[in-house]
């Protein structure tokens, strides 16, 4: 006799798709309260639900406080190649995280934009929120500088401008002629002093293959990096990620 019961659901599952699909549908950009009122989610339950699906990468809390989809839906919809690859680099970017001891971030130019792909972090080594989303804030951030220096001259002033040089701290570079100067100093370790957010700094270098322009970085609190010491780990590191993401797209 077949077994004609019902399959167990699992709700928090379901409603946090429906999230999801309430985001994209409304321009991926909404309040929680239009979101709970367009899903018929309890808002506590949606505030949990948006909480969950922001720290994991799936949304992003906008400054406004609105919601928009995160980073991780960009690897979500990508091709298995992409994801993939993203895959196969995460082991050296766990050894990045734990050498460093600061949360680590894989960078791609896709598309015309530039994305996060992955975060690698841990309870002792938070990740650093992304108040604002890289993709309006390369100029600004390392691992932004760092692919916007590895595309050719046509592909970033299309980039810059799609993409105004917003001041997001007092230290935020807004000069578009000084930023493609600093640009185009042959320096392997792009950094960030405060020009993201105010007490974190950052550093990245590129990983770059045939068919793959992308950065890995970590981010510390404003204390000067050691950049010596950090310097050799990402080297090793970006060596390791750059291998497998040609390995993966081959």
């Amino acid at each position: 006799m077949s077994d004609l019961r019902e399959p167990t659901l699992i709700q928090s599952v379901q409603r946090a798709f429906r999230l999801l699909e309430a985001v994209s549908d409304l321009d991926e950009r909404a309040t929680a309260k239009a979101l709970a009122h367009r899903t018929g989610i309890a808002l506590p339950t949606t505030y949990h639900l948006l909480r969950t699906l922001v720290h994991d990468g799936y949304l992003q809390r906008l400054g406004d406080g609105t919601y928009t989809l995160g980073h991780r839906m960009d690897v979500v919809v990508g091709r298995g190649r992409a994801t993939r690859a993203v895959a196969q680099a995460r082991p050296a970017l766990e050894w990045l995280r734990d050498e460093l001891r600061s949360p680590v971030y894989l960078a791609l130019y896709h598309d015309g934009e530039i994305v996060i792909a992955e975060i690698v972090d841990s309870p002792k080594v938070p990740r650093i929120d992304l108040w604002v989303g890289i993709h309006d804030a390369a100029h600004a951030t390392a691992l932004g500088k760092c692919i916007l220096a590895h595309l050719d001259d046509d592909e970033r002033e299309d980039y810059l401008a799609r993409h105004p040089l917003n001041a997001l701290t007092p230290h935020t570079l807004v000069d578009g002629r000084e930023l493609r100067h600093r640009l185009g100093e042959s320096s392997l370790i792009a950094t960030d002093r405060q020009e993201y957010a105010l007490g974190v700094t950052c550093a990245a270098i590129p990983v770059v293959t045939e068919t793959v322009i992308g950065s890995i970085g970590f981010a510390t609190p404003v204390r000067q990096p050691d950049l010596s010491r950090a310097g050799a780990a990402l080297a090793e590191a970006g060596g390791r990620v750059q291998r497998a993401l040609a390995l993966a797209r081959a």
